[in-house]
């Protein structure tokens, strides 16, 4: 019963930035304790990029992003934002945010994602 609304994508050359955000609605948001954003590309597996808890802001940065991408949230907002600095091609595709509550259970996708695609 959670909705999630990405927005923020958008075609950008090689080194720039983007700031995606989340809004969520729903019942029971708060026994989301992890929140995430991940990108899929067509054809390719869907990859973790950052995730924050919700109580402590604890983050969370595979190396393939970390200096260079910072996820927040607001959780007054129901938003989790993700901004992305120096991007590079291979930081292309579809961003989707997601939830899990607790560490143990599998991201739950409510949303239908925003493109990014970064130009060589």
């Amino acid at each position: 019963q959670v909705q999630q609304v990405e927005s923020g994508g958008g075609l950008v050359q090689a080194g720039g930035s983007l700031r995606l955000s989340c809004v969520s609605s729903g019942r029971g948001l708060s026994n989301y304790a992890f929140m995430g954003w991940f990108r899929q590309a067509p054809g390719e597996e869907r990859t973790i990029v950052a995730s924050i808890t919700r109580s402590t802001g604890t983050t969370y940065y595979p190396d393939s992003v970390k200096g260079r991408f910072t996820i927040s949230r607001d959780n007054a907002k129901n938003t989790v934002y993700l901004q992305m600095n120096n991007l590079k091609p291979d930081d292309t595709g579809v961003y989707y945010c997601a939830r899990r509550p607790t560490i143990q259970d599998d991201f739950e996708f409510w949303g239908q994602g925003t493109q990014v695609t970064v130009s060589s």
